[in-house]
């Protein structure tokens, strides 16, 4: 799942490249992705970009006025070709990502693709970002330099939540998806499972130096990698999620998945409960 520091490093790619050029043709191959059928990929063509931002985890290409609203989902993600031939990119497990939607500008092409193994990515033509169901009901931008401890308290409040879940929960924090939870909780050293309404004030105020030091450190070294390399970056600078049955890089054990997540997320029982595996 792409989240806002690759987001926003495909952001700035596509800034670089859309901004000042015109839509020339459109082609959309999966109509289940668009989510607003009454105005079609057509009313882009003929439109120049004059902007494009990032909305956690999703992006907005202003034409003008139009505008695109992209949500990438579980595994949507996009290509550029100078030449206009768009090929779908091969998964690290040998498939074939579909081709979502083909958008012609006037010096290249950009492809919106998807290599889940359900359709994840929305597109919306609206007349603004937040007419994006989704991206209205944001809560702050986690990966902003300016996101504050008391915004953090603020988004844990005295929940009876664990702290993975309401890490990725996009109404409390806007782009943190499942990789970046794991970073989070093992460099603040907390329980995955742990409540939001167990924490002490040093709790709160560890785990937002966590969230700002890992976003803020991620945000910068995706810059300028190759968006078709942002996945294989992602991955490699992972410290526990995905390296289950690895040793902890500072030495206090073995890598475990968390209980529950079918080896969807890991943790560190050494550094993160005090040595106690959590009951699965």
């Amino acid at each position: 799942m792409p989240e806002a520091p690759e987001v926003e490093a495909l952001a700035l790619f596509l800034r670089e490249r859309l901004r000042g050029h015109a839509v020339v043709s459109v082609e959309l191959a999966e109509f289940r992705a668009l989510k607003t059928r009454p105005r079609p990929l057509d009313e882009l063509v003929g439109r120049t970009v004059t902007a494009l931002t990032r909305h956690g985890k999703h992006i907005d290409v202003d034409l003008g006025g139009t505008h695109l609203g992209i949500g990438f989902g579980r595994a949507g993600w996009a290509t550029w070709s100078d030449d206009g031939e768009v090929e779908a990119p091969v998964t690290a497990d040998g498939r074939t990502a579909a081709v979502i939607a083909r958008i012609a500008f006037d010096h290249g092409t950009l492809g919106i693709t998807d290599a889940g193994e359900w359709l994840s990515v929305q597109l919306h033509v609206v007349d603004a970002p937040e007419d994006v169901p989704s991206v209205a009901k944001l809560g702050p931008d986690a990966a902003s330099p300016s996101f504050s401890r008391e915004a953090l308290a603020h988004a844990l409040g005295r929940r009876r939540k664990q702290l993975k879940a309401l890490l990725q929960e996009q109404e409390s924090l806007a782009g943190i998806g499942n990789a970046y939870s794991d970073e989070i909780l093992y460099a603040a050293r907390l329980s995955p499972v742990a409540h939001a309404a167990s924490l002490t004030e040093d709790d709160i105020t560890r785990l937002h130096a966590a969230l700002h030091d890992v976003m803020g450190a991620a945000v910068l070294a995706r810059r300028g990698v190759p968006i078709a390399e942002q996945k294989a970056a992602k991955v490699a600078s992972m410290q526990v999620h995905g390296r289950a049955g690895e040793p902890c890089p500072d030495g206090h054990g073995t890598i475990l998945d968390i209980p529950g997540t079918k080896g969807g997320g890991q943790y560190c029982p050494g550094c993160q409960t005090g040595g106690v595996p959590l009951p699965g």
